[in-house]
């Protein structure tokens, strides 16, 4: 198998941390999107909508969505668990994924593509679109202090997959696009500091 990969962008970087947390070593290709590699015949044969990552499997089937990735490397190595132990465990790190999702990845995500000057010449920006996302990104970085003045990670006391998307949101929202948390925001930042010190965040 092979995985295609951009890391330093969020999606990818969410199964790279993922894999270092595992302790699972899977051979790597870097796509060079800023060349549009991703947009190439070839590559778009691998996943219509040249989006990173990929992980080509040994018999030419090909899993993209950072999060369908990590699901398949769970169901073939279980231990250490990153998507829960039982019934509840799993509904609170599904649930702690779709509010990140949500609620801080998609604000953010049109904060870049509204408001960056690295994508005004792919598209038509709409500036207003880039500040009420502003907005969003804040309450959601909001709906996370919260949660974490009450745990010590995103979806209990243990670290799991929501943390690993969570690091990997954050960094990217705070640092490439430019949307960064209040100071008031101390358990967040707590968390964050928390789990940037750990080996997987820069793996």
């Amino acid at each position: 198998m092979i995985l295609y990969t951009y890391p330093t962008g969020p999606n990818p970087r969410r199964v790279h941390i993922y894999l270092a947390e595992k302790g699972i070593q899977v051979p790597c290709e870097t796509v060079d999107i800023l060349t549009r590699r991703n947009r190439e015949p070839d590559f778009l044969a691998r996943n219509p909508t040249g989006g990173l990552p990929i992980l080509e499997l040994d018999d030419g089937t090909c899993i993209s969505e950072s999060l369908a990735i990590c699901r398949y490397f769970e169901a073939l190595h279980p231990d250490p668990p990153l998507f829960g132990t039982d019934a509840k465990s799993q509904a609170m790190i599904e649930m702690w994924l779709r509010r990140i999702e949500l609620n801080v990845m998609v604000p953010i995500g049109m904060v870049w593509v509204h408001g960056h000057r690295l994508t005004a010449k792919l598209i038509k920006q709409i500036p207003e679109a880039a500040e009420q996302n502003r907005v969003r990104a804040a309450l959601g970085y909001k709906l996370l202090d919260d949660q974490l003045a009450q745990t010590a990670f995103i979806a209990g006391d243990t670290y799991t997959a929501a943390d690993a998307v969570a690091l990997a949101t954050l960094d990217f929202g705070t640092g490439l696009v430019g949307v960064p948390y209040e100071d008031s925001l101390t358990d967040l930042k707590r968390w964050h500091d928390a789990v940037s010190a750990r080996p997987s965040a820069s793996a």
